[in-house]
């Protein structure tokens, strides 16, 4: 039997899944000292809505079968916005003009950002 994941694995799986499947403009904030509701806000950006269905669906996929590791709740996922939330990791991914609306970095400055380099594909096209 394994230990369950860290959120420190759940947010490492979850950009790298992202960085793969081509999401822009990838961020996390450390939010534990915040709130409650997460230890990680992860936030990016998809291109189309077809795009941020496809980022939720393949983060929800490796989340499942690489670390047996499921989604509390999922919303929006036929909007704007979708909401992954993983209890420990909530993952927002936006279209563009959706994350300017919602702002999210600015709600959550007073958050640490992650440095997510580690995890994001060092060839950008």
């Amino acid at each position: 039997m394994t230990d369950h994941p860290t959120p420190e694995q759940i947010l490492a799986l979850a950009v790298r899944t992202a960085d793969d499947k081509k999401a822009r403009d990838i961020t996390a904030m450390r939010v534990y000292e915040q709130t409650t509701l997460a230890d990680y806000f992860v936030v990016m950006t998809g291109t189309s809505t077809t795009h941020i269905r496809a980022l939720c669906d393949e983060i929800e996929f490796k989340l499942k079968n690489d670390m047996g590791v499921y989604a509390h709740h999922i919303e929006g996922v036929t909007s704007s916005w979708i909401l992954m939330d993983y209890t420990s990791v909530v993952i927002n991914i936006f279209l563009s003009d959706a994350r300017e609306l919602y702002a999210l970095e600015r709600l959550w400055s007073d958050s640490q950002s992650v440095d997510l380099t580690q995890y994001l594909n060092k060839e950008e096209e």
